[in-house]
């Protein structure tokens, strides 16, 4: 049995108070509507093959993928306009820019995704959560980084196709981090 300090330096939360444990509580508000939408596509031939866990965090995922380059091409394409921008001690290229501003919010809508739906019966508490997504995303820039160097410039492989070998490798690498460490002790939904 862990004390409670114990509990406290590992990120976990107590026990909850009430008759239901964290592994049957539903989620609620928006969480609730978007997991009912996305369990509805969670059809009988999946279910052979994909856990939902797995499911949901792909849809969530993909969908928060679908969020970033839709924000990035509106703030490269017409919020910045192509433009450079001065501030004072550095200019910053536009594609640069675009990627500063649509990252945060990312960051943030996929952290709530996943924590509210694909791993939402996690022991952590959410600031350890949050930490830990910020760990693991910092390793897919770094993965992907790293990745492409080394297949466009060592390799000599097109950019385009390394970058596609590169998320799928992100990917797997990000559920797995994702399972195992972020939300580390989540029962499967």
């Amino acid at each position: 049995m862990e004390t409670e300090g114990q509990i406290h330096s590992q990120g976990l939360r107590p026990e909850p108070c009430n008759d239901q444990s964290a592994a049957t509580q539903q989620p609620k508000g928006l969480a609730r509507v978007l997991t009912r939408i996305i369990d509805y596509g969670y059809l009988p031939p999946l279910r052979r093959f994909i856990p939902r866990q797995t499911f949901r965090y792909a849809v969530c995922g993909g969908g928060n993928l679908v969020l970033n380059w839709v924000l990035y091409a509106l703030l490269y394409n017409v919020i910045i306009d192509k433009r450079f921008i001065d501030l004072g001690i550095v200019v910053v290229s536009p594609h640069i820019a675009a990627f500063l501003i649509s990252f945060p919010i990312t960051f943030f809508t996929g952290f709530w995704l996943q924590k509210n739906i694909a791993f939402r019966h996690s022991p952590l508490r959410s600031r350890t959560q949050l930490l830990r997504y910020l760990l693991s995303v910092a390793g897919s820039i770094v993965l992907n980084y790293v990745g492409l160097k080394l297949f466009v410039e060592i390799c000599h492989i097109y950019p385009t196709p390394s970058q596609v070998l590169i998320s799928l490798i992100s990917i797997a690498y990000s559920y797995l981090m994702q399972k195992y460490f972020t939300f580390r002790g989540c029962e499967p939904a």
